[in-house]
């Protein structure tokens, strides 16, 4: 670095220091940007390792059956249903769609999942909003979860009025830790408490997938209690063999696209495959809010350029001196941008200091575990930089062209 730059440097953080509550209001666009891009990131990026965690935990051998055909986008598979297990999508899987799946080569076991609507009511107690989950014997097994409290219900059970519950179910609706033995009324049935999960991992952004909420039923009752007018969201497979998920998603899909005219109105995914599209949803809301967000930085730019031009025009007669002793208006030029670019750059060290702190905060005082994304620091920073050197030509221009003899008679 020359004694030239170095000098610069040092009048640019004087003229900084001289303005300090103009300085920081210049810089408060960058600040916002930085924070704004650097904590959405984080948050979104969060979210996805939760959703891998929280995929992985249910086996590598998992096989999701989902309705609707899954799209790709640029090499990543985008859905419109749930982030996790395609609740809330437009048309569900069948009975019949179950069996054909069922019967498919290499697939030991189909655990079904369907939403049945309706309130559930203990004594005076009632859940606000009730996730009862139609399934089968073999969810847990699905799923990889045992039942430490009680047990699940059996094929013996398919028509019982039996119930499996999450952790949060019990602490609500009875105010128990173990509740089992106990009943709860839904639609007109009676149902007995026979069994409670433990705690599921969730993810904030997936609340149909949070089984914590859930009460499981025996398909065959919900389909008596609603008219066999439920349709499943999702049905989990396991092949007989690890090694033979490849071959069972390629049984299950010949099958299905037979059993469906030819139509491919489904999607039969591995863990990978669910894991991208789990997380291509997320990534495009990530992009777009994170794309929004660095509008701050342009407008922190702009900000820059009108302080420079008021700052060329307070120091007229300094030019006008600095060019009488010898001064080129090129080392006026690279004065001025360089002071543009001290005073982005201090945003962008400030924005990203709060980032840090703002994502603590989340992690320690939310249920959000966003992460620091270096990624989007070096970038945003390094745009951020761009913006204050490309903003404050305008003004170093300016200030480069001035006549020495008109800025020396100026006051």
């Amino acid at each position: 670095m020359s004694a030239i730059t170095r000098g610069n440097i040092k009048m640019a953080l004087a003229s900084v220091r001289s303005t300090k509550w103009r300085s920081m209001l210049t810089m408060l666009g960058v600040i916002i940007g930085i924070v704004s891009v650097v904590m959405v990131v984080g948050i979104g990026e969060g979210v996805k390792q939760e959703i891998a965690h929280q995929v992985g935990q249910f086996g590598k051998d998992l096989i999701t059956v989902r309705p609707g055909k899954l799209k790709s986008n640029d090499g990543q598979m985008v859905s419109n249903t749930d982030l996790l297990f395609g609740l809330n999508s437009i048309s569900g899987l069948t009975q019949s769609d179950l069996k054909t799946i069922q019967n498919s080569d290499h697939v030991r076991l189909a655990a079904p999942l369907a939403v049945v609507p309706g309130e559930v009511k203990a004594g005076n107690r009632k859940l606000d909003q009730s996730l009862v989950i139609a399934t089968n014997s073999s969810l847990p097994e699905a799923i990889n979860r045992s039942i430490p409290y009680g047990d699940f219900f059996s094929d013996k059970d398919e028509n019982a009025n039996v119930a499996v519950i999450g952790r949060h179910v019990a602490q609500t609706l009875f105010d128990d830790y173990v509740p089992l033995g106990q009943t709860f009324t839904f639609r007109g049935y009676t149902f007995i408490v026979r069994g409670m999960f433990d705690d599921f991992k969730t993810t904030p952004l997936s609340p149909s997938s949070n089984f914590n909420d859930a009460i499981f039923i025996p398909s065959k009752v919900a389909q008596k209690i609603t008219g066999n007018s439920t349709q499943m969201y999702t049905i989990l497979v396991k092949p007989d063999k690890p090694q033979n998920t490849d071959a069972a998603i390629q049984s299950i899909e010949s099958k299905l696209l037979k059993a469906h005219g030819g139509q491919e109105d489904f999607s039969v995914l591995d863990q990978k495959q669910n894991l991208e599209a789990s997380s291509g949803v997320l990534s495009l809301v990530t992009t777009m809010i994170a794309a929004i967000a660095a509008i701050s930085l342009l407008v922190g730019g702009v900000g820059i350029m009108n302080i420079m031009l008021a700052s060329v025009t307070e120091r007229t007669h300094e030019i006008g001196v600095r060019k009488a002793v010898g001064a080129t208006n090129r080392q006026i030029l690279n004065q001025f941008v360089l002071e543009s670019a001290v005073l982005s750059v201090l945003g962008g060290v400030i924005g990203v200091l709060i980032s840090v702190a703002g994502v603590l905060l989340l992690r320690v005082y939310t249920n959000l575990k966003p992460v620091i994304s270096w990624e989007a620091i070096v970038v945003a920073t390094g745009a951020s930089l761009i913006i204050g050197i490309v903003f404050g030509v305008a003004p170093a221009v300016k200030a480069a062209r001035k006549d020495p003899i008109e800025a020396l008679r100026h006051d």
